[in-house]
């Protein structure tokens, strides 16, 4: 006896793809906290962001901000600004650990300032 095929796949309404909110660069800084919504005059952040999407590739300057340009315009997606948000506190907690380092030693002794060379500079 034939075995029957399996039934032909029904095409089925294909699935709309979904698209992100997107931003552009005065947005975005609103949306990060850093501009006023209700300053248009307010820039803060704006070159912040445009830096950190233009840094290099390697890394020299930092992790480059995740981001693209449609029709001549700088926008962040909403998962990219929250990727840009974690970057900023990864360089914030690497800048506050750095600070807490004390510098290496050269092993050099300080240079001792003679006061009476201070005092005569202070007089002239």
């Amino acid at each position: 006896m034939a075995t029957k095929a399996p039934p032909a796949p029904t095409p089925t309404t294909a699935e709309l793809p979904v698209l992100e909110r997107f931003y552009n660069i005065r947005a975005a800084t609103i949306r990060l906290g850093l501009a006023d919504p209700n300053d248009p005059e307010d820039n803060t952040g704006q070159s912040w962001l445009r830096e950190g999407f233009n840094r290099p590739l390697d890394g020299s300057n930092g992790r480059k901000f995740p981001g693209r340009y449609m029709g001549r315009n700088l926008i962040f997606s909403e998962s990219e600004l929250a990727v840009i948000a974690e970057i900023a506190l990864e360089e914030t907690e690497a800048r506050l650990k750095a600070k807490d380092t004390p510098p290496v030693s050269t092993g050099r002794p300080r240079r001792v300032r003679r006061p009476e060379k201070a005092l005569a500079l202070a007089g002239s």
